[in-house]
């Protein structure tokens, strides 16, 4: 067998011995006899047998001429030190070993006869680049270092991996160019090392089998598991996501046994909780607390003892249980840690707290199934350890930190994407003036000029109305029922206290119908509460043949409110239910418009949903904005203000209860600028004058038809409301486009509004929107759609 069989090498490798023998040949004069008689030995035997001098590449002379082999090298391989030290000899950068130690013969035995040796950490594809570098260090002189250590991974006899560092000894090598290599030259040499990774240019500069490699190399191999393991933990423990990996947990089982040598061994986390001083799990797959067991969380002194309390928490020591069997006895089962052990069924178990200079963060948890397999001599190797666990969890409180902020950033205080470039850009300038001059600086004013604002809502017509009639039923069921009661009630004792209290239930019955009042909902419920209420609970007690009566009718009443809550939980339900789905609707269809122009967006929950959004330069950052954009927001707003009442119409019938809803835009036709006001969390218009953009907005929707009193706003029908003729001349040709696409119904109205306060001129354009069935087309069309309409 050829060892360059099935080999893509720059080298012709040759098994060979020339180099060691020469050095023998000038030890035959040394001045010590000893010295001098060993390497006549030595040549001896390459004289019997030239091919260890010549070199050879079949694979089975090895094996043919061990014994030479074992002679030349004794002086390499100490027969005293052959059972201590890990050596080999062997072909470089291959699996191919000779000639090797009894330490190393013992260690591969033990792994098993189905075990391979390979080099972990020697990429494939490389060895033909990294045969490369060593060519041109050998046959050129270059000092190209690329060093790099290898291992071996052997398991022992427990089935622990055990981690070996191979150090390689190439004094007797001799690497020679053949009549085909080409001769390398400094031009080539600056290209080669700027294009490591370039195969094709390598191979050109050195093609396949040009150089002949005769020799070999001594592995000096030790064992490095301890280093490895912890190394390992430092790798695993960087990076993304760890949690989520199903994978992790059971790789850091793994690294955990080989770092203290035995396999039935377990790790478990907890989170220390210092404002509620409670031990919590870690949320991810695979991941347990044994001194939790099945709780989600334990206040620690009910998770431990004192003096466990103490060495963790105050002292921020570990502490080992070696026995956990003899411990229970002792403690007599009452040591919080011992009995959760010993319930699980682990014999011994090391707690190592997780702390930094501000305290505990967490504990971290080993245990084993095994008696004193975990004890206090080796929980000193969590020494070395716990620096990186320690840092890990650092990163992870602060990511999880951050990731706490992100999500109230999010849902409660969020900064839209379009505009979190400004407030970055601010932040730097934080870190960097507090930095430079050591003072806690101002965030300064963010404001965005010269953009147009775009306002949209759709409304519950009628909400207050709406509201007061689901109250109104539901007090009058409530003082119906009540006065049932007491009519059964005074049938069997007549008392003048409940006679007095029906008159009340009867008058303000009366009054529900006749004459509701604002304050009619607070008057009813407070005595309901604090007169009806006593006097029910007094009834139930002395009248038996009521108690069912009572029963059915606090079985009614909300217990937290102390009245029915029936229609009003409907109408509720109702107003949130659109509030959610049209809001989910049009956060849906924000994706598509900033696809067009990225914008500022923000929406509202109000008995509805209201919009805003700005448009122009200063939001984008860049020198792009042209008014074909404002023109397709603006139309795309009224698309979407139309799907919105689609979408609530075609789904009423799954609401609690039937409301209209009724949709308005306002156009304002003048750029104005925006500014984040820090103390709200929200942008605000920024000037006077643009104040009377944000006095319409709130107004607006309450407006009258000039000389009626019918609102402005109407159901089933997009209002536009406006003041410049310019803006009714833009939105007339927007309506007569999503007309002709049916979006839109064909009664156009044109309407003046009444005088606001400090608000005057304003108009209306008013259609009907057309409900498609679900199925149709819902294409957006954009403001060149439009003017293509306009040509036709």
């Amino acid at each position: 067998m050829d060892i360059n069989d099935n080999l893509d090498s720059p080298l012709v490798i040759k098994v060979g011995f020339n180099k060691l023998l020469n050095q023998y040949q000038n030890l035959i004069e040394a001045d010590n006899d000893f010295i001098a008689a060993n390497a006549r030995r030595v040549l001896k035997i390459a004289e019997e047998n030239p091919v260890l001098r010549d070199g050879f590449n079949d694979l089975t002379l090895l094996d043919k001429y061990a014994k030479e082999i074992a002679g030349i090298l004794q002086d390499s391989f100490s027969p005293i030190l052959t059972k201590n030290e890990i050596k080999t000899a062997s072909v470089p950068f291959q699996d191919v070993v000779f000639n090797t130690s009894e330490r190393f013969k013992s260690i591969l035995k033990t792994a098993g006869d189905d075990f391979e040796l390979e080099i972990k950490n020697m990429p494939k594809d490389q060895r033909y680049i990294i045969a490369c570098t060593i060519i041109l260090n050998f046959c050129y002189g270059y000092n190209l270092n690329f060093k790099r250590p290898f291992f071996y991974e052997i398991p022992d006899a427990n089935g622990i991996m055990r981690y070996y560092k191979i150090l390689y000894n190439a004094d007797f090598t001799e690497i020679v160019p053949k009549e085909n290599a080409p001769k390398i030259t400094k031009e080539d040499y600056d290209e080669l090392i700027d294009n490591f990774e370039n195969i094709e240019l390598w191979k050109e500069k050195f093609p396949p089998n040009s150089y002949e490699f005769k020799g070999f190399v001594i592995s000096n191999i030790f064992d490095v598991t301890d280093d490895q393991s912890i190394s390992n933990i430092k790798s695993s423990l960087i990076g993304e996501d760890k949690r989520k990996d199903e994978s992790f947990m059971q790789g850091f089982y793994e690294i955990f046994r080989s770092l203290f040598g035995f396999k039935n061994l377990e790790v478990g986390f907890s989170i220390y909780n210092e404002e509620e001083n409670t031990f919590e799990r870690v949320y991810g797959v695979g991941m347990n607390s044994f001194l939790l067991n099945q709780a989600e969380s334990l206040s620690c002194e009910d998770a431990l003892c004192e003096w466990s309390y103490s060495r963790l928490i105050k002292e921020n020591s570990y502490f080992s249980v070696s026995d956990v069997d003899r411990m229970y006895k002792l403690s007599k089962g009452q040591a919080p840690h011992i009995k959760v052990l010993y319930e699980q069924g682990f014999k011994s178990a090391i707690f190592a707290p997780i702390a930094n200079d501000d305290g505990l963060m967490g504990i971290l948890e080993i245990v084993s199934k095994e008696p004193q397999a975990l004890n206090s001599i080796n929980a000193n190797k969590l020494v070395d350890v716990m620096p990186f666990i320690v840092s890990a969890v650092e990163r992870s409180k602060n990511e999880e930190e951050n990731l706490i902020e992100a999500i109230i950033q999010k849902e409660c205080t969020s900064i839209h994407s379009s505009v979190h470039w400004r407030f970055e850009q601010e932040a730097r300038n934080y870190i960097k003036t507090e930095f430079n001059t050591g003072e806690s600086p101002t965030f300064r004013k963010i404001t965005f000029d010269d953009v147009y604002p775009l306002f949209g809502q759709i409304d519950v017509k009628g909400s207050s109305n709406a509201r007061n009639e689901a109250t109104q039923k539901d007090l009058a069921l409530q003082l119906t029922l009540a006065e049932k009661i007491l009519d059964k009630s005074l049938e069997e004792k007549s008392l003048p206290i409940y006679e007095q209290i029906k008159f009340q239930v009867a008058e303000f019955n009366k009054n529900l119908n006749e004459n509701f009042k604002v304050d009619s909902e607070h008057a009813i419920t407070v005595f309901l509460r604090d007169e009806v209420k006593p006097v029910f609970h007094l009834i139930a007690k002395t009248q038996a043949s009521v108690k069912e009566d009572i029963d059915d009718y606090f079985s009614k009443v909300d217990t937290d409110l102390d009245v029915i809550y029936y229609y009003r939980k409907h109408y509720d339900d109702t107003v949130k239910l659109i509030n959610t789905n049209m809001s989910s609707l049009l956060d849906e269809k924000q994706v598509e418009a900033q696809q067009m122009y990225p914008h500022f967006f923000e929406r509202f929950k109000t008995d509805g949903v209201e919009h805003n959004m700005y448009i122009g330069e200063s939001i984008t950052k860049q020198d792009s904005f042209s008014m074909i954009y404002l023109y397709n927001l603006r139309l795309w707003q009224l698309q979407v203000m139309c799907e919105m009442e689609n979408e609530y119409y075609h789904n009423q019938h799954a609401y609690p209860i039937a409301l209209d809803v009724a949709s308005m835009v306002l156009v304002f036709n003048q750029p104005l600028s925006i500014r984040f006001r820090m103390d709200e969390k929200r942008f605000d218009v920024d000037g006077t004058y643009n104040a009377r953009y944000e006095v319409v907005k709130k107004r607006v929707d309450k407006a009258l038809i000039k000389g009626t009193e019918e609102r402005i706003t109407e159901k089933g029908k997009l209002t536009i409301v406006y003041s410049q003729k310019e803006d009714e001349e833009e939105y007339v040709r927007y309506i007569k486009f999503l007309q002709s696409k049916h979006v839109l119904d064909t009664d156009l109205e044109i309407l003046e509004l009444e005088d606001l306060q400090g608000v005057t001129g304003l108009k209306a354009l008013r259609a009907s929107i057309l409900y498609h069935d679900e199925n149709d087309d819902k294409n957006f069309y954009t403001y060149n759609d439009l003017m293509e309409t306009i040509k036709l």
